[in-house]
């Protein structure tokens, strides 16, 4: 009895052996990263680098990320590893990492954002155990809290800005806002004389240095943006600078006063303004992508606008111009934001590619050039066009943010009673 029971046994080791090695390859084949903040570098070929911080969780037994800009935390869930191989895709937009994990502290591999032409491809770089943004910084005598007015350089053309800065010691947070927008959530660094600040969203990529002259000069500013873009800049202090909007205004055209348009919604279903549904009711249209981080913020608060709001009368609709022409790509990438944000309105593709030159003439010819996203027209309950909106200063800018919301509702107010 005792030789048939050893001899069973010794049959069976193989098998055991094989279960135990199989357990211990599928542990080993994904290592479990360490929590906590990660130092990111995004490198460029011209040796700069775009630098922001990584936050790495698990919940669930499943890898979670959270990208910090300043008050900003973006979190990330689709991310698959196999082995020491990692695949981590942004929650909205284009974008995505391919990362290997070199060991416990590095990780290496590239950023891959889509545009409408080609890939943008970026070398990566993540440290852990490192939850300063630019460590570098120990001491400044500097201080640069406040409002300034600044001059941008792209192309040898120059264009207004206004930077705000708000320092504690060393730490430093910000925006820019310019006339097709503001720059969102930026963090950084005051080092000696020397400012840094820096975001990433997973479409905009931004590192902004500059040397601080004096208590109100500002000189030598560099602003890196993706793989090889650079700007010249330079800023004073102003606190009263405010940036012009006629750089970017869109206008009816003379004799134009409805628009008349048709466009299929991520269903294929064709909506027009002449749907029942928006029959004697102020109609808020969003022009938008998603490949825009400004339009990101604008449909966050449209999206809970409407929510709150459409009972009174109110209806909206997003006409959205995608990086690509191709129905089926724009539905994808719009579907993540509508389910991001919980959209209820129709969010309908244009067809028309971003980068057209002739989007406006073949989408909304009632228009003069649609310069920027997003841009905003509101429509009163007897269908024609009330007031143009452009662009969006999101809740990265403080109380411009609040001074926008609060002359859209000033807006909307005005043309519920009109024809109420």
């Amino acid at each position: 009895m005792v030789k048939f029971v050893l001899n069973s046994i010794m049959k069976k080791i193989p098998w055991i052996i094989g279960f135990i090695t199989l357990l211990t390859l599928n542990v080993a084949a994904n290592p479990t990263l360490p929590t906590g903040w990660w130092r990111a570098s995004l490198q460029r070929a011209d040796g700069h680098t775009i630098d922001f911080n990584i936050s790495m969780q698990y919940k669930s037994g499943k890898p979670v990320w959270f990208i910090r800009n300043a008050a900003e935390k973006i979190e990330v869930t689709a991310i698959e590893q196999k082995q020491d191989s990692i695949l981590v895709q942004m929650p909205l937009f284009e974008s995505e990492f391919r990362l290997q994990l070199v060991n416990n502290n590095t990780l290496r591999g590239v950023w891959i954002k889509s545009t409408s032409s080609s890939k943008q491809v970026m070398p990566l770089v993540l440290a852990y155990n490192q939850a300063q943004r630019y460590p570098q910084a120990k001491q400044t005598k500097r201080k640069v809290t406040g409002r300034w007015g600044a001059t941008f350089i792209d192309n040898n053309k120059p264009y207004p800005a206004v930077v705000e800065f708000k320092q504690n010691g060393t730490a430093l947070t910000g925006t820019v806002l310019t006339p097709t927008g503001d720059y969102r959530y930026l963090e950084g660094a005051v080092s000696n004389d020397t400012l840094h600040l820096s975001t990433f969203d997973g479409s905009h990529a931004y590192y902004f240095r500059a040397i601080i002259k004096n208590d109100t000069a500002i000189t030598d500013g560099e602003y890196f943006s993706g793989a090889t873009s650079i700007e010249n800049w330079t800023a004073w202090k102003d606190a009263k600078a405010t940036v012009p909007d006629t750089l970017s205004a869109v206008y009816l055209k003379r004799g134009e006063d409805r628009l008349h348009f048709r466009f299929p919604d991520l269903d294929s279903n064709l909506v027009s303004l002449s749907d029942p549904r928006f029959r004697d009711k102020v109609v808020i249209i969003q022009i938008m992508g998603s490949w825009c981080p400004n339009c990101m913020d604008e449909t966050a608060f449209l999206s809970d606008y409407y929510k709150n709001n459409k009972q009174r009368g109110i209806e909206m609709v997003a006409l959205a111009y995608e990086y690509s022409a191709d129905f089926r790509r724009s539905e994808k990438s719009l579907r993540k934001f509508q389910q991001r944000f919980n959209i209820t309105y129709p969010m309908l593709i244009t067809g028309i590619r971003t980068s057209d030159s002739l989007r406006t003439e073949k989408t909304l010819p009632e228009l003069t050039r649609i310069k920027m996203f997003p841009t905003t027209l509101f429509i009163g309950r007897d269908g024609t066009v009330k007031k143009i909106h452009t662009g969006f200063f999101g809740p990265g800018t403080g109380e411009h943010y609040e001074a926008y919301k609060k002359d859209f509702y000033a807006v909307i107010d005005e043309l519920l009673k009109q024809g109420s």
